[in-house]
């Protein structure tokens, strides 16, 4: 069975969350015996055409030269390419420009399977315009998918609601962390649960504000680590409204994932502020640390946390948490304990991959060939029924 993955800049993963889960499933699927190809971006640093057994293709990318439209005309080169091969399924990761193109795709050979991003066109970061694009991108994506998957509770509901349509639900996956280095700390003058510790990309909706200005109502006296590059205008206008608080130490990007996880498993609080998203990877990924965590109170943080974590919705909830005394009670083993338990019972990457595998078998197994040509079979038209049962 061949398998073409589109929708990111590439593997292995240079850039964020898609990249990673592309690189991830792909190998996991090649082991399995299946034929995969995943697009990556002639910008991309790994310029090879195998990548641990994995098929890479490069389609010319002009973002360099034309900014995000350039992105738009790098989905639409994948797209052509991929319609030439003849996949037995497109995996199609994010809807933000491929879904311009989606009614390009072959789909009378093709299997199509969207996999849904988060609500993007609620992100404050983009201007009305871009939101107004994404809001009918998101109706596009749906409209040409044969089949549509959410990594989140809260987006398979959300497109129940807005488009009558099941999405199957998987999620995404983290790895346990268990090996701490203790002593890069040290490089940091850190001590553990001596600090309290915020993740995110520079973004309004990742609630940096209302987090940072609990902090500040705060009364208390240990240090507060922001991990993100502050480059943009958002970051820029974080860092010069909190920077004078000496309990504030901005650290800029890090990438080096030892580190980082490290720094995740000895802070005394983790705080999670996403609200558009659908399962976070850095939420999973601080559940795998066995971080105490205060998470934004939406659905798509509570579907994952339950009530193994601290809940906040403004800045004077945030203080109160600060402020609180917490660390070696019953309730943080408990939390800590059970955050882990869900990352090795429920998003584990085997356990995820194993997903996609049954998935793809069950779908290309309603497919009939029929004189050299390969269509739908009339069990496609059952996704409400057994699938929705198989994958809910």
């Amino acid at each position: 069975m061949t398998i073409g993955i589109l929708g990111t800049r590439g593997i292995p993963n240079y850039y964020g969350g898609f990249e990673q889960f592309a690189e991830y499933l792909s190998v996991a699927l090649v082991r399995r015996g299946y034929e995969v190809y995943v697009y990556n971006s002639s910008l991309h640093p790994y310029q090879s055409s195998e990548w641990n057994s994995v098929n890479i293709i490069h389609c010319k990318d002009y973002e360099d030269r034309y900014n995000t439209a350039g992105q738009f005309i790098y989905d639409l080169n994948c797209i052509k390419d991929a319609n030439k091969r003849k996949f037995d399924i497109i995996l199609l990761l994010g809807y933000t420009s491929s879904s311009v193109w989606g009614k390009m795709l072959d789909k009378k050979r093709t299997i199509v399977i969207q996999n849904m991003d988060g609500l993007e066109w609620k992100r404050q970061k983009y201007s009305f315009l871009v939101r107004f694009f994404l809001k009918h991108a998101e109706r596009w994506a749906v409209k040409h998918a044969d089949y549509l998957i959410a990594d989140s509770i809260g987006i398979q509901k959300h497109i129940r609601e807005r488009f009558n349509r099941h999405a199957i639900y998987i999620p995404y996956g983290a790895i346990p962390f268990s090996k701490p280095d203790i002593n890069a700390l040290k490089s940091f003058g850190l001590l553990p649960s001596s600090y309290n510790l915020l993740i995110a990309r520079m973004e309004p909706e990742n609630s940096i504000d209302v987090i940072l200005e609990g902090m500040v109502k705060s009364k208390a006296q240990t240090q507060f680590l922001v991990i993100g590059r502050t480059d943009n205008k958002y970051g820029q206008y974080i860092y010069n409204k909190y920077a004078h608080d000496k309990r504030v130490r901005f650290l800029g990007g890090i990438f080096n994932y030892q580190l980082l996880n490290t720094i995740r498993f000895y802070a005394r609080l983790y705080f999670h502020g996403h609200t558009v998203g659908g399962t976070n990877p850095s939420l999973l990924e601080a559940m795998a640390c066995q971080s105490m965590i205060a998470a934004h109170r939406n659905i798509f943080n509570s579907s994952i946390l339950d009530d193994d974590a601290f809940y906040f919705d403004n800045a004077e909830e945030v203080a109160a948490l600060l402020d609180s005394d917490f660390v070696g009670t019953e309730y943080e083993k408990s939390c800590t304990e059970n955050n882990l338990q869900k990352i090795r019972e429920i998003y584990s990457w085997e356990i995820i991959n194993n997903k996609y595998d049954h998935l793809f078998s069950s779908l290309t197994s309603t497919v009939v060939k029929s004189q050299g040509a390969t269509r739908k079979a009339e069990g496609r038209q059952a996704e409400p029924g057994m699938l929705k049962r198989q994958f809910t």
